[in-house]
């Protein structure tokens, strides 16, 4: 049966305040950017041309119309995207640090996006989708938890694929164990899975990647996994066996908001254009480098959800590294 749409995703959508420099007084400057890690999967998915739509909500205010104007003009179907008349639209302040990360202060409790409950999921954008992605940080807050959850039964019971990102930030839960809880939930759930390097050690205890992905797998046994390794590229672990591809280091990196969205969503191109269960390594290697030259491309630019690189660019990026550079590490995960 052919579905409306390739993607569905729900969770946050905010404003993300990112420095831009200095006053004449001495005060960092800061520009307004859409933001919110599942709609910039969509975004980037909408510059591979998929069909995508977003289940959130945000606050009844200047903030919340702009970013539903921005998600709609993306390309992204914004029926499910509500306002609430109570709570404000999240806030995000990002500080830049020195390697090109950011830490985050929000403006979130609540938030708008805390708000979504489960009588307002629109169930047949999920049951017309091919894929439903989420993350964690709508499960930090017991209502909007409660919509995640049925979301993702629905997605369940109608066969639709599940793709996860953890996307821990740790300031958003009152414990990390809450946080670690909402993680296993979301690994007992999907097909698909992007993780950070921080997150599958802050989940297993382990810096050995292979090791910590066969803990997840003995319990969960998800068909893909990719484990992001910043500036050290990433590995793709499928029915066994494991893939590496090398980053691309642009000398314009200015900071990585995004990165991992950008990734997330090559990833889940590769599926919609491949199937899951039939990939071959071939088809991994080239989605790894596909996803990692897109991140590097983000990683060149302010802010994310509006920055994404279309299909040519990365392309031409790809043409610019010798093939020679990848290595291809096949072979059973130990």
């Amino acid at each position: 049966m052919d579905k409306r749409f390739d993607v569905v995703a729900l969770g946050e959508l905010t404003i993300d305040y990112m420095e831009v420099g200095m006053s004449n007084q001495g005060n960092p400057l800061y520009e307004a950017n859409p933001g919110g890690a599942p709609c910039n999967v969509l975004a980037m998915l909408n510059h591979l041309d998929k069909r995508t739509a977003f289940i959130g909500k945000v606050g009844d205010d200047a903030f919340g119309h702009r970013l539903r104007e921005i998600v709609k003009q993306s390309g992204t179907d914004v029926t499910n995207l509500l306002f609430d008349r109570k709570i404000p639209t999240t806030l995000a302040f990002a500080h830049l640090c020195p390697d090109g990360g950011f830490e985050f202060s929000f403006c979130r409790n609540p938030g708008a996006d805390m708000m979504l409950t489960k009588g307002e999921i629109n169930e047949d954008l999920i049951r017309n989708s091919q894929i439903f992605h989420f993350g964690t940080l709508s499960s930090s807050y017991d209502i909007s938890k409660e919509a995640t959850r049925h979301a993702i039964g629905i997605a369940k019971d109608n066969g639709i694929l599940v793709s996860f990102d953890p996307n821990l930030r740790e300031m958003l839960w009152d414990s990390l164990e809450h946080a670690k809880e909402e993680i296993v939930y979301g690994l007992s759930k999907c097909d698909i899975l992007k993780i950070a390097d921080n997150e599958l050690e802050f989940l297993t205890g382990t810096e050995n990647y292979d090791i910590g992905v066969q803990m997840i797998n003995q319990k969960y046994h998800i068909p893909l996994i990719c484990v992001t390794l910043g500036a050290e590229g990433s590995i793709a672990y499928y029915k066994e066996q494991k893939v590496r591809a090398h980053p691309f280091l642009l000398e314009k990196t200015i900071e990585t908001t995004g990165a991992g969205d950008a990734f997330m969503a090559c990833m889940l191109n590769c599926i919609l254009e491949h199937g899951l269960e039939r990939l071959t390594m071939h088809q991994i290697e080239e989605m790894l480098i596909f996803a990692n030259a897109a991140a590097a491309l983000v990683t060149t630019r302010k802010g994310a959800l509006r920055v994404m690189p279309g299909k040519r660019e990365i392309e031409e990026l790809i043409k610019t590294y010798s093939q020679a550079s990848y290595t291809d590490l096949n072979g059973r995960v130990n």
